[in-house]
């Protein structure tokens, strides 16, 4: 006996000789990428997702994540290194679990960990020693700790010795060409130094550019509020200048180009109707909720929240102001919706601002339309809408174009060529300054 625990292999030894099996749960945007990349790594990997429809499309090799390389992934299933399960019992034969499930707010703006619970639960039954589990779902400080540690230990582990526990942010940046799974850092807190140590071992067999270890959970879990709650204030400050610059007849886009000339103390943010995507709108609310605890009101990064949640609003009543100078009413009239993904050149609709803009819209009497040639159908307020077809023709019938999402593969010239009045929150026809173009944060033609 004493040879045999002499030559049994660590769960470290597994990572590095890549006979750990792995579990992802969650095949989303998050997911799916992580699953391809250990798969790719040799790995052996099983993703258990509850969407029917993703577990077929997985295990018949049909991608459906812009984000990962179709030959990335059809190598992974030809290969037999990746498939897909609703079923937890596969856990009972895996050494590292990844939790990678949505985490949002309920209508109270308050942390919904329901989807993050309820997997652990399910998979409790199947743990066993030596098993390494990772959280990567954004959430608030100390989530990782005291409500998944209890859960683990509930089954007789002792973390640390015999079970490994860590977080570890997710930083999907959907659409970004740059910057991947692979090439981003990872930011690893483990409960215990062990725990970290297991954990870091796991990501750095995939990230090239290095894996940084912090001393807890709870530090890697603000680490991800930290990076969001900035880009959230960032936008919200350039947001509230932009509707400032409108009144003031100044350039917001000229000021900014203006200040990127500063080589130091200063970082280019962009005015739009909003901020959208799975993290950023949310994770200054689970940042609020958490300081409640600690009798601490978060006043400067609630106040940002609440200037970006006001730029739907903003833009719609820009709109109307914008057809009453033509002395026209929003009301009744026809306007055209340019995008409706949350971003540039992805199919994302999650806490969309342009799906915002479109359902107030609506309920300003507007008759609502729009093109995205990401997103062929979709629900705006509690309408089904199909993406209509681009040309002069259909650009000329509506009184109103607001551009809402600036994917590139548009034909904006065609647009301010036919469009007889346009609302551009992006600045995508910057050059093209006309009458009938108003822009965010910039003069019009005619004032």
């Amino acid at each position: 006996d004493g040879i045999a625990n002499l030559t049994k292999m660590t769960l470290i030894d597994k990572i590095k000789t890549r006979e750990a099996n792995v579990v992802v749960i969650g095949l989303g945007y998050v997911g799916l990428p992580l699953a391809v990349e250990k798969a790719k790594a040799e790995f052996s990997v099983v993703g258990i997702e509850r969407n029917p429809e993703r577990v077929r499309k997985v295990n018949q090799g049909e991608n459906y994540i812009p984000d990962v390389l179709g030959l990335d992934f059809d190598d992974a299933v030809r290969a037999g290194k990746l498939r897909a399960t609703q079923e937890f019992d596969v856990i009972a034969d895996a050494d590292i679990i990844t939790i990678c499930v949505p985490t949002p707010i309920d209508k109270n703006k308050n942390p919904d960990i329901t989807y993050v619970v309820d997997v652990v639960n399910r998979a409790l039954p199947y743990l066993k020693r030596e098993q390494l589990m990772v959280i990567e779902s954004t959430t608030y400080p100390g989530m990782t700790q005291e409500i998944v540690l209890p859960l683990i230990e509930s089954q007789g582990f002792t973390l640390g010795e015999d079970y490994y526990l860590a977080y570890s942010p997710e930083r999907v940046d959907p659409g970004n060409r740059q910057y991947r799974l692979k090439n981003t850092p990872k930011v690893v807190g483990g409960h215990t130094a062990k725990c970290g140590e297991v954990a870091a071992a796991f990501y750095e067999t995939i990230i090239q550019d290095g894996v940084m270890r912090v001393s807890s959970p709870r530090v890697a879990e603000m680490t991800k509020l930290l990076e969001n709650v900035f880009r959230v204030v960032n936008v919200s400050l350039v947001n509230e200048l932009a509707i400032l610059c409108d009144r003031m007849g100044i350039d917001i886009w000229e000021v900014i180009e203006a200040a990127k000339t500063k080589p130091f103390g200063f970082m280019p943010f962009y005015p739009g109707p909003g901020i959208g995507g799975h993290c950023i709108p949310i994770d200054p609310f689970y940042l609020a909720w958490k300081a409640r605890e600690y009798n601490f009101d978060t006043r400067f990064i609630q106040l940002a929240g609440d200037i970006n949640d006001s730029m739907p609003d903003y833009v719609v009543n820009r709109s109307a102001e914008i057809l009453n100078k033509s002395g026209k009413c929003l009301n009744g009239a026809r306007v055209l919706l340019l995008g409706v993904a949350y971003k540039r050149d992805i199919d994302d609709l999650r806490e969309s601002s342009s799906v915002k803009v479109g359902s107030i819209l609506q309920k300003w009497g507007a008759e609502l339309a729009y093109h995205d040639p990401f997103v062929p159908a979709c629900t705006i307020g509690d309408r089904q809408l199909k993406s209509i077809t681009l040309d002069p023709a259909a650009l000329a019938s509506f009184e109103l174009t607001v551009i809402a999402t600036d994917h590139s593969n548009v034909d904006y010239e065609m647009v301010a060529k036919h469009a007889p009045l346009i609302f551009d929150t992006r600045n995508v026809l910057s050059g093209l300054r006309a009458p009938h173009i108003f822009t965010l944060g910039a003069p019009n033609a005619s004032e």
